[in-house]
């Protein structure tokens, strides 16, 4: 920028230590999964990863808060943020894509269909089906049961399509100018992305104790809790991320033309939700 200024923020040690705590709470999840270890590597690294958001949270308020930004800096939030949800994006098009290889592939070709059908001469009374109830060979048992779409995976997506009208409501207001209405509005978000989670915890409990889907029911556990348990984490994220912009606004933080942490999070929020929808629609209803 010829005569002009351009804010670099000073050098920041919470990308590291956030790649640090996410890889020990990872390590800690494959120990207990694999070995069956202690959760207290996974609870070490968790705790990081909470204390690494709020301090670089604390951070990035204060500069905001301080004037630091101009329009350069917001743009290249904008940037940001939209290459991190395109991330995202094909984060969760990875796992979708397995399923549908799975579904689509892998379970026909192992009853026999296609030019790899031969596979089915390994477990000739296979009977290829989705959910897949009854693997193939004695190794790997399957659920006992699927849940019915129409029952809590139908009022968490109620939910979250109401949340994301609830925060579109708030933002409005925000922009113009009704504080006390994007406060309200922005409370019930949350409590309903609480509401989200809490049901999501009676859903798993659900499956392991009455439906037998676990990580060790065959390939429809394993993609059924990839799928539902990222974006479980993304919701939580998502629900403490909108808890912090619920506070700034109470303190009087963000202005009608320049609020981007508040549509940042919605964006985050509204992706979330979509996901959802393409949860429900291929891991419970098809």
């Amino acid at each position: 920028m010829s005569g002009g200024t351009y804010y670099v923020p000073a050098t920041s040690r919470w990308p590291v230590l956030g790649s640090v705590a996410l890889g020990i709470m990872m390590f800690g999840i494959g120990m207990q999964l694999v070995y069956d270890a202690s959760s207290v590597i996974m609870l070490v690294g968790l705790v990081g990863i909470l204390s690494v958001m709020g301090f670089w949270f604390r951070d990035v308020v204060r500069e905001s808060r301080g004037g630091l930004y101009d329009t350069q800096m917001d743009r290249s939030f904008r940037w940001g943020m939209g290459w991190f949800i395109f991330s995202e994006v094909m984060f969760f098009a990875a796992f979708f894509g397995a399923l549908f290889y799975i579904r689509t592939f892998a379970v026909p070709w192992l009853g026999g269909e296609g030019e790899k059908g031969v596979s089915a001469l390994l477990w000739p009374d296979f009977v290829p089906q989705w959910p897949l109830m009854n693997p193939p060979g004695d190794a790997v048992v399957g659920p006992r049961g699927t849940f019915s779409p129409w029952q809590l995976p139908l009022v968490n997506t109620l939910i979250l399509v109401t949340s994301s009208i609830t925060l579109t409501v708030a933002h409005e207001a925000l922009k113009e100018g009704h504080r006390k209405v994007c406060r309200n509005w922005l409370t019930g978000t949350v409590l309903l992305g609480l509401c989200f989670i809490l049901i999501q915890g009676l859903e798993y409990y659900e499956a392991y104790a009455h439906y037998g889907i676990t990580l060790e029911a065959g390939i429809f556990g394993a993609t059924f809790f990839i799928l539902t348990g990222f974006h479980g984490v993304h919701v939580i994220v998502g629900t403490i991320i909108l808890a912090v912009i619920l506070v700034r606004v109470h303190q009087g933080h963000f202005a009608k033309e320049n609020h981007f942490a508040f549509e940042a999070a919605s964006w985050y929020w509204h992706f979330v939700d979509v996901v959802w929808i393409g949860l429900f629609i291929f891991v419970y209803v098809i």
